[in-house]
C-alpha cells in the first residue's frame, strides 16, 4: 500500500504535493470545526440556553474556514484546477461533512495527475 501510494504521488510535484497536504490538513479541521458547530453548539444555544459554544466554535471555525479558503486556493492554482471544481471546493467548508467528501475526491484526482 505504502508503494502505491508513493508511486502515485511521484506523477505529482513536490510544490503540488506540498499544496494537497496543507489543504488536506484544514479540509479535516474545518470539517471537524463545523460538525461541532452543528451536532454540539448549536443545540446547546437552543436546546439549553448556553450560547458560549457558539461564539467560541464559531469564531474558531470563521477562522479556520478562512485558512481553508487560501489552502485551497494555493493547491487549485498549482494543479491547475477548473473554475468550477475550485469554487465547488471552496464551498465544502460551508456544509457539514462535504468537507471530506471533497477532500477524497481531490486528493484522489490530485494523486492521479487529473484536474478537479
Amino acid at each position: 500500500m505504502a508503494a502505491e501510494s508513493t508511486a502515485a504521488s511521484a506523477t505529482v510535484s513536490p510544490k503540488v504535493q506540498g499544496a494537497l497536504t496543507r489543504y488536506r490538513v484544514m479540509a479535516y479541521v474545518v470539517g471537524v470545526m463545523l460538525v461541532l458547530l452543528v451536532a454540539v453548539a448549536m443545540p446547546l444555544k437552543y436546546l439549553a440556553d448556553t450560547p458560549g459554544p457558539v461564539a467560541v466554535i464559531g469564531t474558531a471555525h470563521g477562522f479556520l474556514y478562512a485558512v481553508y479558503l487560501l489552502a485551497a486556493f494555493d493547491l487549485a492554482l498549482r494543479a491547475r484546477w477548473t473554475a468550477k471544481g475550485t469554487v465547488l471546493v471552496l464551498l465544502a467548508g460551508t456544509v457539514p461533512l462535504l468537507s471530506f467528501v471533497a477532500e477524497r475526491i481531490v486528493t484522489r484526482k490530485t494523486r492521479a495527475g487529473q484536474r478537479v
